[in-house]
């Protein structure tokens, strides 16, 4: 028996939404170390997922795109990332079930050998890297040429692209808003890219100057007070400041809520998924608390603490 649990990912931001200089995509993201996808698998006749909860046709694609003619998996998912929030859960419960496949018939697939057979990773390769190695990630996007066209991951057709930086993150609690709503998803997310993109230039620029020269040099110097500020600043440009327009105003009020309690705040993805940053756990209960009202008096929803996971998939045989 295989037993897989998968770390999730938070999307801090898209870098160039333009292609002027032949590349669109790439982004930077970074791992948690929960919610997560837990399941155990074992060889069975045909493909069955118990389960999956609204998982279940994606799961059994990813199976089936990995199977051996005459081959079968019975997959029992114990834990699920919730949907359309902004954790990444396509991706990692796609990989989770591959994955299986993959170790108990012993196929000897990489995970972006994995990602390109469930079609994952075709704007972000977060959540493809996250699965693989864990950490703070920046993809480099794909060759616009071979993509063709503005569209999110779950539309796109390209293998992840190529993953430029990878380092662990630093030990900081990180507090997450889950509101009990969906982000933008399937064909209105589609619309979305195409009613904004190509993106000015100007913008990617700025965003490509934020990730470089001031997100990535604090992950390597510890630097939460600049980290914050990176993540403050891409809320405001590019892709993420197109996506505020469509948050709803519980999304907003919490985010700017938790940007004033703590190093910086952003939503992930297309959220509604808000996180911060803290490097003293009672201040965080206190912001989880202070969040955690704020929710209950509107949507509902969950908030917690948890950190950065500097390691990929948890893959082990039973």
């Amino acid at each position: 028996m295989i037993k897989i649990t998968t770390p999730c990912r938070l999307h801090l931001t898209l870098i160039d939404m333009n292609a002027e200089i032949g590349r669109v995509d790439g982004g930077a993201g970074l791992t948690l170390s929960s919610p997560n996808v837990r399941l155990t698998a074992e060889e069975a006749e045909g493909i069955r997922i118990e389960g999956g909860q609204g998982f279940t046709e994606r799961m059994e694609k990813a199976a089936e795109s990995l199977l051996p003619e005459g081959k079968g998996v019975r997959i029992l998912v114990e834990e699920l990332i919730p949907a359309h929030v902004g954790f990444g859960s396509g991706t990692q419960s796609s990989l989770a079930a591959a994955a299986a496949v993959n170790e108990l018939y012993g196929l000897g697939k990489s995970v972006r050998e994995l990602a390109s057979a469930v079609r994952r990773g075709g704007t972000s390769g977060i959540g493809v890297t996250a699965f693989e190695k864990g950490g703070f990630i920046v993809d480099g996007g794909h060759r616009f040429k071979d993509k063709g066209a503005f569209l999110p991951s779950a539309a796109s057709r390209v293998p992840p692209g190529p993953v430029l930086f990878r380092e662990d993150f630093p030990d900081w609690d990180i507090v997450v808003a889950v509101p009990n709503d969906k982000g933008m998803h399937d064909e209105d997310e589609i619309n979305i890219f195409k009613e904004f993109c190509p993106l000015p230039i100007e913008e990617v620029r700025e965003v490509a100057h934020v990730v470089l020269m001031q997100m990535m040099t604090s992950v390597i110097e510890k630097d939460i007070e600049n980290f914050g500020a990176a993540v403050n600043h891409v809320q405001t440009v590019g892709f993420n400041k197109r996506e505020s327009l469509i948050w709803p105003d519980f999304v907003k009020n919490i985010a700017s809520f938790m940007r004033s309690r703590s190093y910086g705040a952003g939503v992930s993805s297309f959220g509604p998924v808000v996180y911060s940053l803290v490097d003293n756990r009672a201040q965080g209960r206190e912001l989880q608390a202070e969040v955690q009202k704020m929710l209950d008096e509107s949507v509902g929803g969950k908030v917690f603490m948890t950190k950065a996971k500097n390691r990929g998939a948890e893959i082990s045989r039973t």
